[in-house]
């Protein structure tokens, strides 16, 4: 895909033209708005680096009279709280009159965090979201210019100084998931996380003091990456480790890749090992046994975060912090202590 160099800058009808779609086609991929399949994307994204081009949002914006585009940065938008939470931000966005564009922060390695604010600050914004979830939005909190609102969202104890917090108190519901599992005499609660992130959450920090409080040694975490197979590899050491009788995971996926592991092995969930997860997502209460889960509300903390925004963007003097805590969902996988064989 290549064209001829001109004298002039591109528009958004040559991007159209050289990825073979509709102008409407590359205002939704840049906006984010409405989606669109996952090749017409590349071909966009392709033509928009091969022109070079930059929306022309400040003409948009002076012909408007104001700014009505909010950026979100986030470290992903597939993963189930990601997706959740910038759903909730666009639901109520959306009916206040504002847009809203997602800028991916791939890592906190400079060069991706320089890559998504770029994409995002060419836009004429009103204010900014970040999904303070992992270290790369951690860097763009840093580096965000001072003249723009800016909001984040976090299920971190604490957030950077300077910006209103929306937060779930992931401390308070990693607490309730461990003494629940205390409270049924199970000796001791393993923790089967996403490591090393999982040791600057707040869940963990709830499952730590739980069992510290009750005069336990919290043992060492079960280590797993945000690949399932690494739950099912941790869950088949499950298996074969009988002091084992109890694990709090730290998302419902690699509760349920665990629970396979054991089934294979035999080990019978509740009655040999009791499982929680995180995150509540609609197929754990359909699992065999169904899912005992933390179910923290990702689409009402986009919702929190964008009212704590728009309280800004009306000239508030002062904006204090949003916090919830997550409930636990009781259902199937968690059952009174009794020694495994």
């Amino acid at each position: 895909m290549r064209t001829p160099p001109t004298s002039r800058q591109p528009v958004i009808a040559d991007v159209a033209r050289l990825a073979g779609v509709s102008v409407p086609t590359v205002s939704r991929v840049l906006t984010g708005n409405i989606p669109v399949s996952e090749e017409k994307r590349q071909r966009v994204e392709a033509a928009i680096e091969e022109l070079n081009y930059r929306p022309s949002s400040l003409a948009r914006a002076l012909k408007s009279g104001q700014r009505n585009m909010i950026a979100i940065f986030a470290a992903s938008t597939s993963t189930y709280g990601y997706a959740n939470t910038v759903g909730g931000i666009e639901e109520i966005a959306q009916a206040e009159g504002f847009s809203v564009v997602v800028s991916v922060v791939k890592s906190a390695a400079p060069s991706d965090v320089k890559a998504a604010m770029e994409v995002a600050l060419q836009q004429q914004l009103a204010g900014i979201i970040v999904l303070d979830f992992d270290p790369s939005a951690a860097e763009v909190l840093k580096q965000l210019p001072e003249n723009i609102p800016v909001v984040a969202a976090s299920g971190f104890s604490s957030g950077q100084p300077g910006f209103p917090y929306a937060y779930l108190d992931e401390y308070a519901a990693g607490r309730e998931a461990t003494e629940h599992l205390l409270g049924l005499g199970h000796p001791m609660v393993h923790h089967l996380g996403l490591y090393p992130l999982t040791q600057f959450s707040g869940r963990y920090q709830g499952w730590f003091d739980a069992q510290v409080e009750a005069g336990i040694t919290p043992p060492p975490v079960l280590e797993a990456s945000r690949e399932l197979r690494s739950g099912y590899e941790q869950g088949l050491k499950i298996a074969t480790s009988p002091d084992i009788t109890a694990v709090f995971c730290s998302n419902d996926g690699l509760a349920i890749a665990a629970l396979r592991a054991l089934s294979e092995k035999g080990i019978r969930v509740p009655q040999d090992v009791s499982i929680i997860g995180w995150d509540n997502q609609p197929f754990s209460e359909f699992t065999w046994p169904a899912l005992t889960s933390v179910a923290p509300d990702f689409n009402d903390l986009g919702a929190r975060a964008f009212r704590l925004l728009h309280r800004l963007l009306k000239g508030a003097d002062r904006v204090d912090d949003s916090t919830k805590s997550p409930r636990l969902r009781q259902r199937e996988s968690t059952a009174p202590y009794a020694p495994r064989a």
